[in-house]
């Protein structure tokens, strides 16, 4: 059941690509206020309707103010993001949580890549899925009887991700004369941005070839290996939920453990974010690493790509705080992480020091993980995506009237009063 009382929703910065101009119209559709404030030239034409955007083109300096007064001015009720630790998201969130306003989140899924993440409040370490137990979730669950839901149909939105990546920001590099004092949240010039996301597409193909023939090296070399999940050094989860500085930092780390722990007959696999764009020297930094731990011939790099495939063969896994861990849960395999991460509960993440981890690794309890990821799949996880049209649609059939309950979805499950999920099995 949805809220009777009137609501407007504040829009900030979304996916690169149209999904929040779908989701205002969905929400204008249902009744709803919608505006949106745009910080530079790929967020307004992305929009595409000037009656309802609000161009921000001050100092970032007048921003906390300026949302505030928003709030005021146009009644806001609902602030709507995606990603929460951007500056001028935390500094909205800070001004709707002063005014009352409910905050919601969007991110990649937790479960990727056939679910997008929908939570209120905060994501990823700010989520309130980290001060929940397991036997929290568990309880929970009891309280419906529910199948556990299956993957949806398959869709891959790779290629439209990178290419939504390009555009936005030849954009603002070539169209931000209106937008003079923005300045991008991760600190690298437009330029750079746009290059790095044109180079990506361009060598895709190659990269492809490449990371083939890598894989099938490891395949056929027959030695047992342990996988090293990599990130996004500028990822928001990387910088500001773990304890590492840098990929260099946890590289070495990594390479330290498995030259004190592992027997010499193990390998140790290092497998690059699907959108690693090559900003950081993350190739390089592992040859340098391999030579200075006396690890030459055993250590390997992947360049993106698919992970079922490596988890067939990996005995462990270690990871910062990436989401592919849930991958490596779902199977079964030992897990280490570090910083800070939804899934990261002693009875799934090993709390052993990274050279006994690599001697011998303990399993997870796959039964309280498969409880686990059944409580996100009723709860925060969507299915549906932000970049192909078809995952766009899969996902707005469902968010918009979760968006617009008045229960958020961990507190809708506890109740016994959770939306019903769609049916997305294949009838034959």
């Amino acid at each position: 059941m949805t809220s009777l009382r009137p609501r407007t929703f504040l829009l900030l910065q979304g996916p690169h690509g149209p999904f929040f101009r779908q989701l205002g119209a969905m929400l204008r559709a249902a009744g709803a206020g919608v505006w949106r404030v745009g910080f530079n030239r790929g967020d307004e034409v992305f929009w595409a309707d000037p009656a309802s955007y609000i161009r921000f083109d001050a100092p970032p300096a007048d921003w906390p103010a300026r949302i505030e007064a928003l709030i005021g001015e146009k009644s806001v009720t609902d602030l709507v993001l995606y990603g929460d630790t951007r500056p001028v998201h935390a500094q909205a969130i800070a001004a709707a949580r002063a005014a009352g306003v409910t905050v919601h989140v969007f991110e990649e899924g937790y479960l990727r890549p056939y679910w997008v993440t929908y939570e209120r409040g905060g994501a990823n370490g700010h989520s309130r899925l980290m001060t929940l137990s397991v036997a929290q979730m568990r309880a929970a669950l009891a309280q419906s009887e529910i199948d556990f839901p299956e993957a949806p149909p398959r869709w891959g939105d790779m290629r439209q991700h990178v290419f939504y990546g390009a555009l936005y920001h030849f954009l603002v590099m070539a169209q931000n004369g209106r937008y003079r004092n923005f300045t991008p949240h991760r600190g690298v010039p437009v330029f750079d941005e746009f290059r790095l996301y044109l180079r990506r597409l361009l060598l895709m193909p190659v990269q492809a070839l490449e990371r083939m023939l890598a894989t099938r090296r490891v395949r056929r070399s027959g030695h047992p290996i342990h996988l090293v999940l990599l990130q996004l050094e500028h990822d928001a989860s990387f910088r500001m939920h773990s304890p590492f500085a840098s990929q260099t930092e946890f590289i070495d780390l990594v390479m330290t453990g498995f030259a004190a722990g592992a027997a010499r007959h193990h390998h140790l696999v290092f497998k690059a974010h699907p959108l690693e764009d090559g900003r950081a020297p993350i190739a390089q930094t592992i040859r340098a690493a391999t030579v200075r731990h006396g690890l030459a011939g055993r250590v390997h790099f992947i360049r993106g790509g698919k992970l079922a495939e490596l988890l067939a063969q990996a005995r462990s896994a270690v990871t910062v705080n990436s989401t592919a861990a849930q991958q490596v849960l779902w199977r079964g395999l030992p897990l280490k992480a570090f910083g800070r991460a939804v899934f990261d509960k002693p009875e799934f993440v090993s709390t052993q020091p990274l050279p006994e981890f690599f001697a011998s690794p303990k399993r997870p309890d796959t039964r309280l993980y498969r409880d686990y990821r059944h409580y996100l799949l009723e709860t925060s996880q969507i299915p549906g995506g932000f970049y192909s049209a078809r995952g766009r649609r899969i996902l707005l059939r469902q968010v918009v009237d979760m968006m617009l309950s008045p229960e958020d979805p961990y507190d809708a499950l506890s109740a016994g009063r959770a939306a019903p999920r769609q049916q997305l099995r294949v009838v034959t």
